[in-house]
């Protein structure tokens, strides 16, 4: 399978199976497009007549060139990753790399759209007591097989509420890794009201990244961003998290802010994020429940395919101004990148990687707490939920019919096993909305990669 598309002044091949992106001229281009569904000379005929400007000669070698490739398996691969789909599964199955720990469900901020109840996850607020997080760290160590590198995110509602316990868990992390043979590599994830020079130098000592939560524009921001007295928290976070990120030299870190129906134009967000002084950045689709004032419709959809073109243009721009930045979901690497089995058997989700309560309960992932059908077990009993922890393990690129005629499927893995369940019902679903907006983001995010790739070349 091939994906052809014309952005950014380039005509782009993805050869789906093999990974190869060629950047070619017009008459490879419509060679390309033909190549299986006519023979050689019919299409020397055709593009003799389209392209009077070029030579038998030249159009036939340009012919025999793209012909080449396809014999290197460099264009029209196979599928052969079939047969592969669950394997990686099965041979870590029970093996555990990542929890994320639930360290506070409560929160400073009242944000409609929160996916996650104001940090309650439509339950009773709490926070995780020293015990249950440190059994879940020893859980942890126990199911992570011969892992070395093990990560913990500190997440919420809001984390920095029980501070005091997340630097207690951080110390005796790091007091077992040498005699466990293990590395924790840390994330906290902030809205960034408590912090403070003792959250900054732990931060920046402990956490290999930080996630701070901005909307971006002030009005924006402040429109669902807001304490339980209706105020806005931008005026109060911005200069907290400028310090931060000075503080960590500007690096491992994510600026991570949330786009709805009331600003699908993000670009302007992240151009304020620029004219703040931040370099890393994310923004996401919001996560809401059908209905809500938030969704993102199908009257947004245009405009936020202009935005991740114009994103792209904004970014090339700045790297020849000499002032790059990243964007979290154009990063990607053509010529490496995660191996064939990570990218057929996905995110991981209930089975490498699990969400703790502040009980020590576990389910798939952050989305799904709260919700009893996907609760999995505990952190002192483990797994006994192995059904439920099954159909998470099915899933896979293959498991979903969708997305065997998708180009984008070895990038995006199946998806969001959450989505597809809001959206569907069955976490083996498919969340239309979302995978169009992720091909758009692939398409940009392989047209930037392959800019600079040429401009290195000089080309």
């Amino acid at each position: 399978m091939i994906h052809q598309y014309k952005l950014g002044g380039y005509n782009i091949v993805l050869d789906v199976c093999s990974g190869a992106v060629h950047a070619v001229d017009d008459v490879a281009y419509d060679i390309i497009a033909r190549f299986e569904s006519a023979g050689r000379e019919e299409i020397l005929a055709e593009m003799a007549e389209k392209y009077a400007d070029y030579t038998p000669g030249e159009i036939s070698e340009c012919y025999e060139q793209v012909a080449a490739l396809a014999a290197e398996g460099q264009l029209f691969a196979p599928d052969t990753f079939a047969p592969a789909a669950g394997k990686l599964k099965e041979k870590t199955a029970g093996v555990v790399k990542a929890l994320c720990l639930h360290i506070a469900h409560t929160c400073n901020l009242n944000c409609a759209y929160c996916f996650a109840s104001q940090g309650k996850y439509h339950g009773e607020r709490a926070v995780m007591s020293f015990e249950v997080g440190k059994r879940a760290l020893d859980f942890l160590v126990e199911n992570s097989g011969t892992r070395k590198n093990l990560e913990v995110d500190f997440f919420g509602g809001e984390p920095l509420m029980n501070f005091e316990v997340v630097k207690d868990l951080v110390a005796y992390a790091r007091s077992i890794e040498k005699e466990k043979g293990k590395n924790f590599r840390l994330t906290l994830t902030t809205n960034g009201l408590l912090i403070d020079d003792d959250v900054i130098e732990f931060a920046n000592r402990e956490c290999a990244n930080v996630v701070l939560s901005l909307d971006g524009r002030k009005e924006v921001h402040d429109r669902y961003r807001v304490d339980y007295a209706g105020n806005g928290s931008f005026d109060r976070i911005v200069p907290k998290f400028q310090k931060l990120v000075a503080a960590r030299g500007g690096k491992n870190y994510y600026m991570r802010g949330t786009f709805t129906h009331e600003n699908p134009d993000f670009l302007e967000d992240i151009k304020t994020m620029l004219d703040l002084g931040f370099r890393e950045l994310s923004m996401e689709p919001v996560v809401c429940a059908p209905g809500d004032p938030a969704e993102l419709t199908a009257e947004d959809m245009p405009v936020l395919f202009d935005q991740y073109e114009k994103l792209a243009e904004l970014m090339l721009r700045k790297d020849k101004e000499g002032d790059p930045f990243t964007f979290y979901h154009y990063m990607i690497d053509l010529e490496g990148g995660p191996c064939i089995y990570k990218r057929i058997s996905g995110c991981g989700s209930g089975t490498e990687y699990m969400a703790v309560t502040p009980w020590g309960d576990l389910y798939p992932c952050h989305q799904f707490v709260g919700d009893e059908k996907f609760l999995l077990g505990n952190v002192f009993d483990g797994v006994k939920n192995t059904a439920c922890q099954a159909d998470f393990a099915a899933c896979n690129v293959y498991a979903r019919p969708e997305c065997r005629d998708c180009w984008a499927r070895l990038y995006c893995s199946g998806g969001c096993a959450a989505n597809a369940y809001h959206a569907t019902g069955s976490v083996r679903g498919v969340y239309k909305y979302g995978c169009e907006l992720f091909r758009k983001r692939m398409e940009c995010a392989i047209m930037v990669a392959v800019a600079r790739a040429m401009e290195e070349d000089g080309e």
